[in-house]
């Protein structure tokens, strides 16, 4: 029993971290975009090989 005088605390503490670390990212702005990536794959920023220049290279 003298375990949960250091367990709980501890999983108090953990759990604190957490909220804090969700809070945080939140506030950052890391889920204004949820559909972005997904949709981003989608456009093709690569130019054809026939668009450069003859004398150009990578």
């Amino acid at each position: 029993m003298s375990i949960l005088v250091y367990l709980v605390p501890a999983a108090l503490l953990l759990g604190g971290l957490g909220l804090a670390a969700f809070m945080w990212s939140l506030r950052s702005g890391q889920y204004d975009d949820l559909e972005g990536a997904a949709e981003r794959i989608l456009y093709d920023d690569d130019k054809p090989e026939s668009d450069k220049p003859d004398g150009a290279k990578d």
